[in-house]
């Protein structure tokens, strides 16, 4: 009997050395036994008993959440890393990438919260650290490590026109995304297009990667338009997210058409419906004809390169049937490579006279794109980004709408909607 209890008591003696190295940090867990809860003191809590309940009421009533949960993979990069306190206040909060990089966040003004200052990377494992203190001061802890989602299992999308910008009435709100989307109809949802003009939006896809949003007509001048991507989340295809979670907007300009006629070699511009100037032009060769139809600018190059061999036009040796490394006042009109640009090369007698280029509209210009006085320089100058350009009778067919940003060639309403998934 004797021996029973010096072992019971050595025991006892073992878990209070354990409670000590552990610092004082309550550990709360499964370890109330039966056997030994009974000693001298005939059914009185043990000595331990006692040590776990008096640091039980010493213990900060602060309760601090992390989310994402501790261990969390293919976490939010907009969303996560969310720290809250109740019953008492945050003291610090400390957020690293495993390898020990600092991430910049803010304890909010009544020091209820703390976020991240900005957007996380994808594929990183974060660390956070927060400590917090009740009414009384007592000093609470918590810790999580979570890692956020893959590239391979998410998905963006890149959109134009850029936030802020201004841009011609024909300008769609086009976006590309990086994985294809299989449930369109989500992801969709998760994005809106508004303008202050009142006109109906609706979406097209085009493929998997492409989604064009526009009214029925051309934006009203002056109206600005919103894009709103809530897409944090979104399951685009099986197993890939979306991680965008942004609000952008865009002012459209003054209303500005141009009209170009392959017969008659003239282009006419128009604002507001009325004609500001008549330019000559030269547009593709009975053999390179020009595409027709509808066709908004989406670049603008003071001065670029063009090589024929870059868009199928090859000599025998293989080099480009033209290599022109300054062509001024460039404006690009489909992503296949047909621009309407400066010609310095040509004769000044084409224009308006002979359609002699490759499937582009030259306008007269001077090497350099230094001269103002010139047709080339002239509507480069007075032309931006999403301006209209409508080309007729080149004997050639229409262009492809998603060639380029040209979806005003599904000219019927309906038909553009039936594109939606929605």
């Amino acid at each position: 009997m004797e021996k029973r209890v010096i072992a019971n008591s050595k025991r006892r003696r073992g878990l209070t050395v354990a409670s000590a190295l552990l610092g004082g940090v309550l550990v709360l867990s499964a370890c109330s036994g039966g056997g030994d809860g009974a000693s001298g003191g005939g059914g009185k809590d043990s000595s331990q008993a006692k040590a776990d309940e008096a640091a039980a009421k010493k213990t900060s009533e602060a309760q601090i959440k992390i989310t994402p949960k501790d261990g969390s993979d293919n976490a939010s990069i907009n969303n996560s890393a969310a720290v809250t306190v109740s019953k008492g206040t945050l003291t610090d909060v400390t957020m690293t990438t495993s390898d020990g990089t600092a991430v910049e966040g803010q304890i909010s003004a009544d020091k209820k919260s703390w976020k991240p200052s900005g957007q996380l990377e994808r594929s990183t494992t974060y660390k956070l650290a927060a400590e917090a203190k009740d009414v009384n001061g007592r000093v609470a802890h918590e810790n999580a490590s979570f890692t956020t989602v893959a590239p391979a299992n998410s998905f963006i999308g890149t959109f134009t026109p850029d936030d802020g910008t201004t841009v011609g009435v024909g300008m769609p709100v086009s976006i590309n995304f990086d994985k294809a989307i299989t449930n369109k109809a989500a992801v969709q949802k998760g994005i809106t297009v508004t303008s202050t003009s009142g006109q109906e939006v609706a979406c097209h896809w085009f493929n998997a990667n492409r989604m064009d949003c526009r009214p029925q007509d051309y934006w009203k001048e002056g109206s600005t338009v919103t894009l709103k991507l809530a897409l944090d989340g979104v399951e685009g295809a099986e197993g890939v997210y979306g991680v965008q979670q942004k609000t952008v907007s865009f002012k459209i300009g003054r209303n500005q058409v141009s009209y170009v006629d392959a017969k008659t070699k003239q282009m006419r511009v128009t604002q507001d419906g009325k004609t500001i100037r008549t330019i000559p032009i030269s547009a593709g060769s009975p053999k390179n004809k020009t595409y027709q139809g509808i066709m908004v600018m989406s670049e603008k190059f003071k001065e670029t390169r063009m090589n024929g061999a870059t868009v199928g036009f090859t000599d025998d040796d293989g080099k480009g049937e033209y290599d022109i490394k300054d062509v001024p006042h460039a404006i690009r009109l489909t992503s296949s490579g047909t621009f309407i640009h400066g010609n310095y090369w040509g004769a000044k007698s084409i224009f308006g006279n002979v359609n002699t280029s490759h499937g582009c509209v030259g306008l007269q210009d001077k090497k350099g794109a230094n001269d103002p006085n010139v047709p080339g320089a002239w509507f480069y100058d007075n032309s931006m980004v999403g301006d209209v350009v409508v080309i007729t009778n080149t004997g050639d067919k229409t262009v492809a709408p998603d060639n380029g940003l040209n979806g005003w060639n599904i000219k019927n309403w309906a038909d553009w909607k039936a594109g939606s998934a929605l």
